[in-house]
C-alpha cells in the first residue's frame, strides 16, 4: 500500500520526494527557531536592505542610468534588457534580486543544520522565488509589455499556439517541435557503419574506415545509458565519432536499447555483462589487439567499475581509458545531490517498483530544475509570453531524445554509487567481490567542464585520489554535453591539459587549475594526439564485423535501438 500510494504521488511531483523536503525544512525551521542570533541577523540584513532599495529609488528617479544596487549572478540574464532600467521596472528587479539574497542568507548559516539541508533549503526558495520573478509575468517585464503593446497582443496569441502545440505534442507523447529536422540516420547519426553485435542491452555499432590506414587498436566507446548514443555522433561536422575516425581509429560504439517494464530486473551485473559482451566482439572482429575504451557520464562510471574488475582479474584488454564528464566519487556531485536522499531514493524505488522503469520526463525534471532560468523560465517567456519559438538545433533535439532506466539498476546505481558511494571506497561488487580503481594501471584520459551541473569538475578530479595511474586530465569550457561536443573550429572553445604520473604528489583541483595553462581551441585534437602516443602502429583497416557467426555485420548504424521510444 505504502509503495502504490508513493507511486501514485510521484506522478504528480515528476519523482522528486515530498517527504524528504518537508523534513528537511522542519529540521531547518526549528533549527532557526533556537536561533536568536541568526535571526537578529536576518532582521538586520532585512533592514539594510530595505535601506539601500529605498536610496536606489531615490537615486534611479534623477539617474536612471546609476548604479545599481544589486548586480544579477555572472549566469542571470533575466535582467539584461534596457527596459529593466525604467521605473517601475528596475525597482521590481532590484527588489527581487535583494529579496531572493537574502533568502540565501536564511537557509545558510544555522547552527545544527547540515550543509545539504541548508543546499536543498537554498535551492527550493530559489525556484520558489524564481517562480513569482517579475521576468514571468506581461505586467511586471518591460520587455514583454513592450512588445504586447506593439504587436497589439499578437505575441500573446503566438504564444497560446505554442503552447497549444507543445501540450498536444507532450501528452501524445511526441518529441518536441523541431526534432523531426533531426533525425538520426537521415540528420545525425550518419557517419557510416553497421551493427555487428546485439544483445538485451545494447547493439554495437563499428564504424567503416576513411582512411587507407588506421591505428592498430581500436576505440570502444560506452556513452551512458540515461542517452541515445549519438550524442557523439551529432551533426557531420560536429561528431567525435566521425572526426575519430577521420583520424585514422577503428571505433565502436555501444548504443543502449530503451528499456520497458520488461526489463524492471535488468541491473548493473546486466550492463556489465554487457559491456564485457561488447569488448568480446571488438577483440574477435580486431584480434590480439587492446581497446581504447572510452565511456562518457554513467557510461564512464560503468567502465570505471569494469575497468577495475579487469585489472583485479588480470585481463589485460585494454590499452588506455577515457573517461568523459564521469564521477568515480561521488561524495560531492554538485546539485544533483539535493535530489539523493534515503527518502528520495525511496521514494524514487517506490515509483520505479511500479512502473518497472524511471521514466524520460520524471528524470528530465530534476535536471530542468538545476537549471531552472534557463531550461523552464526563460523557455515559457521566451516561446508563450514572446512567441518567438527558438531555432531546433542537434544537440537540443538529442536532449530530448532520451532513454528509460531500469528499476533495478536505477536502484543500484543510486543506492550503491551514489548514496553509499561504494565505488570510491573499494565496496562495489562487480563478480562478487570488491573493485578498487586504485587497480586500473592503464594511461587514463579524463575530461571534464566548467560548466558541469550533473558531474562538477572539482568531483570528477578527484579520480586523482582514487588511481594509482598516469592521469591525463583536460578542463574545457562548457557544460556536460556542449563542453564534451566540442569539435576543432568552435568558437570561444578553450581547455587546460596535463599530465600527472602515478609517482608525483597529488595537486589539489584548485592548485592545478591556478597552475595550468589554458589552450584556444578544441579539446579533441589534443585527445588524438594523446592516442597516438599510446599506438603501437598502424595497421590495414579490419573489415566491418566478422565474415559469419555471432559478429557478422547485419543492420546499417545506426541501428534499431536508437528508434525505440
Amino acid at each position: 500500500m505504502d509503495q502504490a500510494a508513493d507511486a501514485y504521488l510521484a506522478r504528480f511531483t515528476l519523482g522528486i520526494s515530498p517527504y524528504g523536503l518537508a523534513s528537511t525544512f522542519f529540521t531547518w525551521a526549528v533549527h532557526l527557531m533556537g536561533a536568536p542570533g541568526k535571526q537578529v541577523q536576518l532582521v538586520e540584513k532585512a533592514s539594510r536592505k530595505a535601506a539601500r532599495l529605498a536610496v536606489y529609488a531615490v537615486t534611479a528617479a534623477r539617474d536612471p542610468d546609476c548604479q545599481p544596487c544589486i548586480e544579477p549572478l555572472a549566469h542571470d540574464r533575466r535582467f539584461d534588457d534596457g527596459g529593466w532600467k525604467r521605473w517601475p521596472y528596475n525597482l521590481l528587479s532590484q527588489n527581487f534580486l535583494l529579496t531572493q539574497q537574502w533568502w540565501y542568507n536564511a537557509a545558510r548559516g544555522v547552527d545544527g543544520v547540515s550543509d545539504r539541508e541548508e543546499q536543498v533549503v537554498s535551492f527550493v526558495s530559489r525556484q520558489m522565488l524564481d517562480l513569482m520573478s517579475p521576468s514571468n509575468f506581461i505586467a511586471t517585464n518591460p520587455e514583454v509589455a513592450t512588445q504586447t503593446l506593439r504587436q497589439g497582443g499578437a505575441n500573446l496569441l503566438h504564444g497560446w499556439q505554442n503552447f497549444l502545440e507543445d501540450w498536444e505534442r507532450a501528452v501524445s507523447g511526441k518529441l518536441p517541435v523541431g526534432t523531426e529536422n533531426f533525425v538520426p540516420g537521415r540528420d545525425v547519426a550518419v557517419t557510416p557503419g553497421k551493427v555487428v553485435f546485439r544483445n538485451r542491452l545494447l547493439e554495437l555499432i563499428q564504424y567503416a574506415p576513411s582512411t587507407e590506414s588506421v591505428k592498430a587498436e581500436p576505440i570502444l566507446i560506452i556513452p551512458a545509458w540515461i542517452m541515445k548514443y549519438y550524442i557523439l555522433d551529432l551533426s557531420p561536422e560536429n561528431s567525435l565519432v566521425r572526426f575519430l575516425v577521420d583520424q585514422g581509429h577503428t571505433v565502436f560504439i555501444a548504443s543502449w536499447r530503451n528499456p520497458t517494464a520488461e526489463d524492471r530486473e535488468q541491473g548493473m551485473a546486466d550492463y556489465l555483462q554487457a559491456v564485457d559482451e561488447a569488448m568480446g566482439a571488438v577483440g574477435s572482429i580486431v584480434p590480439k589487439r587492446k581497446i581504447h575504451a572510452m565511456g562518457y557520464c554513467l557510461g564512464g562510471t560503468l567502465l570505471a567499475a569494469k575497468a577495475a574488475q579487469m585489472a583485479r582479474d588480470g585481463d589485460d584488454r585494454l590499452a588506455t581509458v577515457t573517461l568523459l564528464a564521469t564521477q568515480t566519487d561521488f561524495e560531492e556531485p554538485g546539485e544533483l545531490q539535493l535530489f539523493i536522499s534515503e527518502s528520495e531514493v525511496s521514494f524514487l524505488e517506490n515509483m520505479m517498483w511500479d512502473q518497472g522503469y524511471l521514466d524520460t520526463k520524471q528524470m528530465a525534471g530534476a535536471f530542468q530544475l538545476l537549471r531552472s532560468v534557463d531550461l523552464i523560465w526563460s523557455r515559457y517567456v521566451h516561446e508563450y509570453l514572446m512567441g518567438r519559438r527558438p531555432e531546433m538545433f542537434d544537440l537540443m533535439a538529442w536532449n530530448a531524445d532520451a532513454t528509460r532506466m531500469p528499476y533495478k539498476m536505477h536502484s543500484e546505481y543510486l543506492r550503491h554509487l551514489f548514496l553509499n558511494n561504494e565505488l570510491a571506497q573499494g565496496k562495489f561488487l562487480v563478480g562478487g567481490k570488491e573493485v578498487a580503481i586504485s587497480d586500473i594501471d592503464v594511461p587514463v584520459f579524463c575530461v571534464s567542464t566548467t560548466s558541469d551541473h550533473v558531474a562538477p569538475w572539482r568531483s570528477v578530479y578527484k579520480l586523482h585520489l582514487l588511481a594509482d595511474t598516469d592521469i591525463t586530465f583536460v578542463l574545457t569550457n562548457g557544460g556536460h554535453n556542449a563542453g564534451i561536443v566540442s569539435e576543432p573550429g568552435h568558437e570561444g572553445r578553450a581547455y587546460r591539459i596535463r599530465t600527472i604520473g602515478k609517482d608525483e604528489p597529488y595537486q589539489s583541483a584548485d592548485d592545478w587549475a591556478a597552475a595550468v595553462d589554458a589552450h584556444d581551441g578544441s579539446w579533441w585534437s589534443a585527445f588524438v594526439a594523446w592516442l597516438a602516443d599510446q599506438s603501437s602502429g598502424e595497421s590495414e583497416p579490419p573489415s566491418l564485423g566478422a565474415w559469419s557467426g555471432r559478429y557478422k555485420a547485419e543492420d546499417d548504424a545506426p541501428g534499431t535501438y536508437v528508434f525505440q521510444l
